[in-house]
């Protein structure tokens, strides 16, 4: 089977998205498919590979949180204004992310993938940023639908 990373169409997706709000970072997560780890799948500009090896469990990290409760997140002021432990969020640690926000993505109504952008400096996510990301994540729910097998 292909992996996410290699899905021309998630590509464009995270490009475009990366583009259009003038960040650093576009990071997509999927919820494993046995199991109720969180994988980081793809990303654009990283720094590094090191997303590739980072798993969270459901309700850790930026991903484990944002799929058990369904809900956007916004972290800002990375590491200073962290709720809790700096460690608890490996994502932004090994992408020396600042300033990140992030939606679910929903498939048959069940949150089970994250969609994040961030940025190194600190740059907030204003309210028309937030409508793309959602909307990116909508686009991206769509061609991951089939490969997710929900």
């Amino acid at each position: 089977m292909t992996e996410i990373k290699e899905l021309q169409k998630v590509i464009e997706v995270c490009n475009r998205l990366k583009g259009q709000i003038s960040c650093d970072f576009v990071g997509l997560a999927i919820q494993n498919r046995v199991g109720p780890d969180v994988r980081w799948h793809y990303a654009v500009g990283n720094l590094n590979d090191k997303y590739k090896r980072i798993t969270v469990r459901f309700g850790k990290g930026i991903a484990g949180k944002i799929i058990s409760t369904g809900t956007p997140m916004m972290l800002v002021n990375f590491p200073h204004q962290a709720a809790g432990k700096v460690t608890d969020y490996p994502i932004a640690l090994a992408e020396k992310l600042n300033t990140s926000y992030a939606v679910p993505l929903f498939f048959n109504g069940v949150p089970k993938g994250v969609l994040l952008v961030g940025n190194r400096e600190s740059r907030p996510f204003y309210d028309n940023d937030q409508e793309v990301v959602k909307e990116s994540g909508q686009a991206l729910e769509a061609i991951l639908k089939d490969y997710i097998g929900l």
